[in-house]
């Protein structure tokens, strides 16, 4: 007997619904093995996490603000796989969108709040896309592997910041501490119905990148090149020049994400502006199969798990690495569960010997 794994052909949204509900199902009874064992009820605690994200006004809106870097960055990375440019650099891209939109901050303080803001938003945006074009060059120049590359840079950028807390912009007033000095009120998005104008961002972008993607001529390049490069070639395209565009275009829109994280959420920059946003957007834009609308609700979701983690370590006072184990169990089992959406297992039963035997003898009786 031999499985292997094919591709599947049955593709429809029940099975895709079926097998999503299955993991989610298989998901939650995982994790609430282990969260007996924690000594702990289950639903008590499952019930603790939904009161952690919708339990007041307050909840509801740190959710949200959870929600808006995921799902900005998602939409920047999702742009890149469409064209089969793996970009796991979005981490990265965020920290150097960050890193530009500060400088501005930091020396433009008195500038009027427009002006200063609408500069920080573009420099955040050509930081991000400055270092994510910085990956399609060496692509496009010497194939160099973008998953490497777009990796590597994600240390390069954090490290960066690391030297700027202990040396140039370390703020003087932080009594030694390595800390970079907060923004001016001029610096800080604003507000709208009690949350920072980032979520205003976020939905504008969700239109813009499903515009483009499908109703533009780059979009259909972009799509075009990721399904075959040859194609791409022989249809008159310029694929260095696509693959460049669109990392800037990648990158910019993660850059932002970067920028509004630093300006409302942390009024400062530091290490701990991104807090693995870049990496989990790339889990985000794969289940939400690269589609903007969809990547509203998986961030969301995301936002949810998160958020509700962080209030059940509080309530249980259970430490922070099981609160993480309950996280990375569900996401582990939904992300595993994608897999059979596409693929499916095989069994090959081969013949026995006797099996062999009897049909040589009837062949040779003919």
């Amino acid at each position: 007997m031999r499985i292997r794994i094919a591709k599947s052909n049955d593709n429809s949204k029940v099975k895709e619904a079926i097998v999503r509900i299955t993991s989610i199902l298989a998901a939650l009874s995982v994790t609430s093995i282990f969260i007996a064992v924690l000594g702990l009820n289950p639903f008590e605690v499952y019930k603790a996490m939904l009161e952690g994200c919708f339990g007041s006004a307050y909840r509801l809106e740190e959710t949200i603000i959870k929600t808006i870097p995921l799902l900005i960055t998602s939409l920047g990375i999702a742009i890149a796989f469409r064209m089969k440019f793996w970009n796991i650099g979005a981490e990265g891209q965020m920290i150097m969108g960050a890193f530009t939109a500060t400088f501005f901050a930091l020396h433009f303080g008195d500038f009027p709040r427009p002006l200063l803001l609408t500069l920080m938003v573009i420099a955040g945006m050509i930081g991000g896309g400055l270092w994510g074009l910085f990956a399609a060059f060496l692509k496009v120049k010497f194939d160099a592997n973008e998953t490497i590359v777009t990796l590597m840079m994600n240390y390069i950028a954090l490290k960066w910041i690391v030297y700027l807390q202990y040396g140039p912009w370390k703020d003087s007033n932080s009594l030694g501490f390595p800390k970079i000095a907060n923004f001016t009120d001029n610096a800080i998005l604003p507000e709208f119905l009690n949350l920072h104008i980032g979520w205003i961002f976020a939905l504008i972008l969700v239109v813009l990148a499903h515009w483009f993607i499908h109703y533009t001529k780059k979009g259909f390049e972009i799509q075009v090149l990721g399904e075959s490069e040859n194609t791409a070639r022989y249809a008159g395209m310029d694929v260095g020049r696509i693959i460049l565009l669109t990392l800037f275009l990648s990158g910019g829109i993660a850059g932002l994400a970067g920028m509004i994280q630093a300006s409302a959420v942390d009024n400062t920059l530091s290490i701990q502006t991104t807090g693995g946003v870049g990496y989990t957007a790339i889990i985000i834009a794969w289940l939400s199969n690269l589609s903007a609308p969809l990547a509203i609700i998986v961030s969301f979701l995301f936002a949810i798990l998160t958020q509700g983690a962080s209030y059940i370590q509080t309530v249980y006072q259970i430490p922070q690495s099981a609160a993480q184990i309950i996280q990375g169990m569900i996401l582990c089992f939904v992300l595993g569960g994608e897999f059979f959406t596409q693929y499916k297992f095989i069994v090959d039963v081969k013949p026995n010997k006797g099996q062999l035997l009897g049909k040589e003898e009837t062949h040779n009786g003919f």
